[in-house]
């Protein structure tokens, strides 16, 4: 399994990259947006990341229908819907860049065109390709040319495309490339979640990329996200979470969205898995206790006298504190007595010829 590593930083197991996407739930506004960036900084997300698109350059006026749960947003079109959230430029997202680089974490903003990722990519660690752009030829070869670690999700996306993804952007010169499994539906169902693609990915890609998971499900009326904790436990080294500060406002990316509060909750569990799961190094100095009183000696069942022959009948193992381990059971049995021991006493190499 490949880690995920921005600079000096890597990401591990139980230790993955958080990128909390806020996209444009900030609904326009600069002082939201940057709000939402010091919410997400405090509930543990590694990056804050956005949208950055301009409605004509990313759907047809008048044939881009919603493919989203419109219970939830009204709005009948995509054009409709992008025109109304895609009033940053430039000097927006400079500004929060900075506040990014003022809380400690990194900035992120997915492009949806070549002007995007040409101006976005000076400003952040990595970038992202969305879903839909998985077969964006044009996009992918431009945003592998940056000379930065390329993150591509794989919603809606055939085994076959994925493969022809990954392929261009190698070609196009992206050196460091990770998939994240994903359900491209607005919200996903925890049972339509397919998690277990998540291993599909590492069995395919897992020795040239490093995997990990975008998530739409709808966190539970508690706050749990079972989808994220999951795709942590299967080796996800990258999870991406919509996020919000109002999880009831109308609109299509707040209700399936995690707040500072769900965010917090989560990455406190996985500190808790983190230290529970340790480092992989054999460590016994925490059993020394056991090791000294719960394992079993070569105890003598009878009295003998010295220049005795020990026979395996004469021997029984019981747990003690001192003595010959039973571990050397068979470099006792067939030993002469040096000298003459009682019953029922834990035998001593200084005892034996």
């Amino acid at each position: 399994m490949q880690d995920f590593r921005l600079g000096d930083r890597v990401f591990g197991y139980l230790n993955p990259y958080i990128i909390a996407e806020i996209g444009v739930n900030h609904e326009g506004s600069l002082e939201r947006a940057k709000q939402l960036i010091e919410a997400a900084a405090r509930g543990g997300a590694h990056a804050a990341k956005f949208q950055t698109y301009k409605a004509e350059l990313l759907a047809a006026k008048t044939t881009s229908p919603a493919y989203w749960d419109q219970t939830k947003e009204a709005t009948s079109s995509q054009y409709e819907l992008f025109q109304r959230w895609d009033n940053f430029g430039d000097s927006e997202y400079e500004a929060l860049a900075q506040t990014c680089a003022e809380v400690g974490i990194d900035f992120m903003s997915t492009p949806f065109d070549f002007d995007a990722a040409n101006a976005l990519a000076p400003l952040m660690p990595a970038i992202k390709v969305a879903s839909a752009d998985i077969t964006n030829v044009p996009l992918i070869r431009l945003v592998a040319s940056k000379g930065k670690p390329v993150i591509i999700s794989t919603g809606a996306a055939t085994m076959d495309e994925v493969r022809t993804a990954v392929a261009i952007a190698s070609e196009a010169g992206a050196t460091e490339i990770t998939l994240l499994h994903c359900i491209l539906n607005y919200p996903t169902s925890l049972e339509n979640a397919q998690l277990a693609q998540i291993d599909a990915l590492k069995a395919e890609f897992g020795d040239r990329c490093a995997i990990g998971y975008s998530d739409h499900v709808t966190p539970e009326p508690d706050g749990d996200v079972p989808a994220l904790l999951t795709a942590t436990l299967l080796g996800s080294v990258v999870l991406e979470k919509h996020f919000t500060d109002d999880k009831t406002a109308t609109g299509n990316d707040h209700y399936h969205a995690v707040d500072e509060v769900d965010l917090l909750r989560f990455t406190t569990e996985l500190s808790r898995l983190r230290a529970g799961y340790g480092n992989g190094v054999r460590d016994l100095s925490g059993q020394q206790a056991a090791i000294n009183n719960a394992r079993r000696r070569v105890i003598i069942k009878s009295d003998k006298p010295a220049g005795y022959v020990i026979t395996a009948e004469d021997l029984i193992p019981l747990r003690s504190n001192i003595g010959i381990e039973i571990a050397h059971w068979d470099q006792v049995v067939g030993r002469t007595l040096a000298t003459a021991v009682q019953a029922e006493m834990p035998l001593e190499w200084d005892q034996l010829v």
